[in-house]
């Protein structure tokens, strides 16, 4: 059991697959009281589904519409409310369009936005004061987009948002030390889930993507998660204002 975490009410966004789904069933299996959401209600469903059989608890909502400011504050207080504290709030929820610069669309570059930058914020916002009572851990799932670009895929606007993602959690580990808060950013190289999968379904891509790895393969979500519970527990006191890359050497070179 890791140390820190039995009994801790973790909120997790996008728990319905992917690095949402590792994470929703590590961190119970650590013995946290999982909070999750998604806006695939049968998709989360299946995921709290696997935590209780495996004998972890969880506590799903979907579907759930964090990019809403009045959705995503209603799914906390709720977590809030029903359990009767926050400790950890693990933003792991994105969506992302991609397009060469000279052709993204308005609503593509706002449909980023909303959604891997305005749902941060929202979800922070509402739980701060529940993490300021005893002191809690914010972590961000940005990307190694925030840090480098990309010749083999279009990814402009993801490269904005996570750019911010990074800069808005050292503020947070700013504002938040005062209060015992931490905050820390995770950004993953290119992870294997149905997120990716049309992506990585063009053998080019993937090629180039391996290409530019030290590490011979992609992610998987474990390799992030494994890293999130740690920094989720009392081991990482220490660390807060950082941006973690899990990238398999890909910002090495």
């Amino acid at each position: 059991m890791r140390q820190g975490l039995q009994d801790k009410v973790v909120l997790i966004t996008g728990t319905g697959a992917g690095m949402g789904r590792e994470a929703a069933l590590q961190f119970a299996a650590a013995g946290a009281i999982v909070v999750g959401c998604d806006l695939d209600e049968e998709a989360n469903k299946q995921t709290v589904a696997e935590v209780e059989a495996a004998g972890g608890k969880m506590d799903g909502q979907a579907p759930v519409d964090l990019g809403d400011s009045a959705e995503a504050t209603a799914w906390v207080e709720r977590a809030a409310r029903e359990h009767g504290r926050i400790d950890v709030v693990y933003n792991n929820a994105s969506a992302a369009r991609f397009a060469p610069v000279a052709s993204m669309s308005d609503e593509d570059w706002r449909f980023t936005l909303r959604n891997e930058l305005d749902l941060v914020f929202y979800v922070t916002r509402a739980a701060w004061p529940h993490l300021a009572e005893r002191g809690g851990v914010i972590i961000n799932i940005a990307s190694v987009a925030a840090h480098r670009g990309n010749p083999h895929v279009p990814i402009l606007a993801h490269t904005a948002t996570k750019g911010g993602v990074v800069a808005m959690t050292r503020q947070l580990a700013a504002e938040g030390a005062p209060h015992g808060i931490r905050a820390v950013s995770i950004s993953p190289g290119t992870i294997e889930t149905p997120g990716t999968a049309a992506t990585l379904a063009d053998p080019a891509v993937q090629a180039g993507l391996l290409s530019q790895t030290l590490a011979a393969r992609l992610g998987v979500p474990t390799d992030v998660v494994s890293l999130a519970l740690y920094l989720a527990g009392d081991e990482a006191g220490f660390l807060t204002g950082i941006d973690f890359l899990v990238d398999g050497g890909m910002t090495a070179f």
